[in-house]
């Protein structure tokens, strides 16, 4: 903030400089976002979110995707600690490795027959500690292989 700078609220001011945290963290979450952005990674997130675990070729199946641009698309989701992966034998299946992208798909798209496609409604309560603002993403896992 500028020296001198004439402020109206500055209590306001205060905590909104108190909730941004660390830069570097808002930026790494703004990396991420960027990632969900586009809808063939959001689709493919939503849709392991649905089938708790799946496989490349099922998830090429849901989304009309080619299995090369899914393992692609997976590729990037699991850098960007997204997605993980679990090995049975030569099947490899993705799920989520993100508790706030689990919870922003709920919010965004809730289970079918909840009674509404509405997104959840909201308490007004401040978010948790610990929130999707403060916390850092997690590291990448191991690479071992896209299907």
């Amino acid at each position: 903030m500028e020296p001198g700078r004439k402020l109206i609220d500055p209590e306001r001011v205060a905590a909104a400089i108190d909730g941004l945290g660390d830069r570097a963290v808002i930026a790494e979450w703004a990396q991420r976002f960027s990632v969900v952005a586009d809808p063939s990674r959001l689709a493919l997130l939503v849709s392991i979110h649905y089938a708790r675990e799946i496989s490349v070729t099922d998830l090429a199946a849901v989304t009309g995707m080619t299995d090369t641009a899914v393992s692609q698309a997976l590729r990037l989701l699991r850098a960007h600690g997204l997605v993980t992966t679990q090995r049975t034998g030569r099947v490899v299946r993705y799920r989520l490795a993100d508790a706030t992208v689990h919870e922003l798909i709920h919010r965004v798209r809730p289970h079918p027959g909840s009674g509404s496609d509405q997104p959840a409604e909201t308490t007004g309560a401040p978010p948790r500690a610990g929130g999707f603002a403060t916390r850092t993403p997690q590291q990448p896992a191991d690479d071992d292989g896209d299907r």
